[in-house]
């Protein structure tokens, strides 16, 4: 037996959200009504009204305290398009070309090559690394947090395995990979960083061993991964890049940028 009609005060506020630039429709979970019986009996006429409007497409944030929300947008032909640990993305295409862009393709993280005046390199040795039962010595480094620049998870995730604080020097080396995790690519960062302290208080969970190694020792070392070898020489052999503040990109929250260091033409400083 189908639902009686609901009020029209309630039907005007449910199912309810803001165009975008693409011609679609995004749904907060607030507009999502309290009880599924109410959504069931609406849906039906939300549908052909955003047909009828010539939207292309229809984004629906499901909220984890609604999930019962979730099979009844699929019967009316939603998919996922992404999670978190407390809401769910679906889409809607309403015509065959809308474009449903997607989701986040990449993770990002970083790794820092920390070297003191003694030429004396700081390296980890992870508790978690598989069945090797030797040393297998690395850059201290993981991944960035959401919104978090590169300068400041890098120094971040230094200082929470080692306990070494550092200020951030320069870009060395970018790594692109493609089959990270989860199906998904991503990029390695590798930045140079200037030793402010220098007593070792390692972060005991994850990590077993962590040490001032000296420099010709680590490259020299079998228990160091060509990779992490090749780094290391480019990070001391090169300036390479170096963080920039851009005039015409004032907001350094939202942008980082790194370039050679100046003199180049239209370096930051000579931009009008």
């Amino acid at each position: 037996m189908d639902a009686a009609p609901l009020p029209s005060p309630f039907w005007s506020m449910t199912l309810q959200g803001r165009t975008n630039a693409f011609n679609g429709l995004e749904i907060d979970g607030e507009a999502i009504p309290d009880e599924e019986v109410e959504l069931r009996a609406l849906f039906p006429s939300r549908m052909a009204q955003w047909r009828e409007d010539g939207l292309s497409l229809i984004w629906l944030r499901v909220p984890l305290a609604k999930s019962f929300a979730i099979p009844a947008a699929v019967e009316q032909g939603f998919v996922f398009h992404h999670s978190q640990a407390d809401y769910v993305m679906l889409t809607c295409a309403l015509e065959p070309r809308a474009f449903i862009p997607p989701y986040a393709t990449h993770f990002v993280g970083a790794g820092g090559v920390v070297l003191d005046s003694r030429q004396r390199l700081l390296v980890v040795n992870e508790r978690f690394r598989g069945n090797r039962s030797e040393p297998f010595w690395k850059l201290p480094g993981g991944l960035l947090d959401p919104g978090e620049h590169l300068e400041a998870g890098v120094r971040r995730e230094v200082l929470e395995e080692t306990g070494i604080k550092t200020r951030f020097d320069r870009l060395v080396v970018a790594w692109h990979n493609h089959r990270y995790q989860f199906g998904k690519s991503g990029f390695y960062m590798v930045c140079r960083l200037t030793p402010l302290t220098f007593d070792i208080r390692k972060d005991d969970f994850e990590i077993d061993d962590c040490c001032w190694m000296p420099l010709e020792e680590y490259l020299a070392s079998p228990h160091v991964a060509s990779f992490n070898r090749v780094i290391v020489e480019a990070a001391v052999a090169n300036p390479t890049l170096a963080e920039t503040v851009l005039p015409f990109y004032p907001d350094p929250d939202r942008h980082e940028f790194f370039f050679p260091p100046a003199p180049w033409p239209l370096a930051p400083e000579t931009v009008p």
